[in-house]
């Protein structure tokens, strides 16, 4: 059994739960606080489905950080999604290089253990194919 460490942000396929607007504009994650576009809020906004694929924009590996518990390095991509909006997220392979352009989709990695023995997943970006 497998347990999801952010289930309010992805689904156990990849998908990730973001939001739409009545003026078009689609965001992630969901909330309901106001489009930063037209700002409307309430009812306008609309939870979405977003695929898990997108485009590499940028990447950066992160060698030391300032809490000593995170372990490094660690991968940081930026992708613009297929559905729209930007999203910054930990790549899959630290020690990887990946350009910008790269075709980037969703994918689960254990990242811990829950009290109960379950796998704890979370989202991860890696290349296409």
């Amino acid at each position: 059994m497998e347990a999801l460490l952010k289930p309010t942000l992805y689904a156990a396929d990849g998908t990730l739960q973001g939001g739409r607007c009545t003026c078009g504009h689609v965001f992630f994650p969901m909330q309901g606080h106001g489009c930063e576009v037209c700002g409307r809020h309430g009812a306008d906004l609309q939870p979405m489905t977003l695929q898990g694929r997108g485009t590499l924009l940028s990447s950066t590996v992160v060698h030391l950080h300032a809490d000593k518990a995170r372990p490094a390095p660690f991968t940081i991509g930026k992708i613009m999604l297929a559905d729209g909006p930007v999203v910054r997220t930990l790549l899959v392979d630290a020690a990887r290089e990946v350009e910008p352009g790269t075709a980037m989709a969703t994918t689960l990695v254990a990242v811990g253990t829950g009290d109960d023995g379950q796998a704890i997943l979370d989202l991860r970006f890696k290349p296409e194919g």
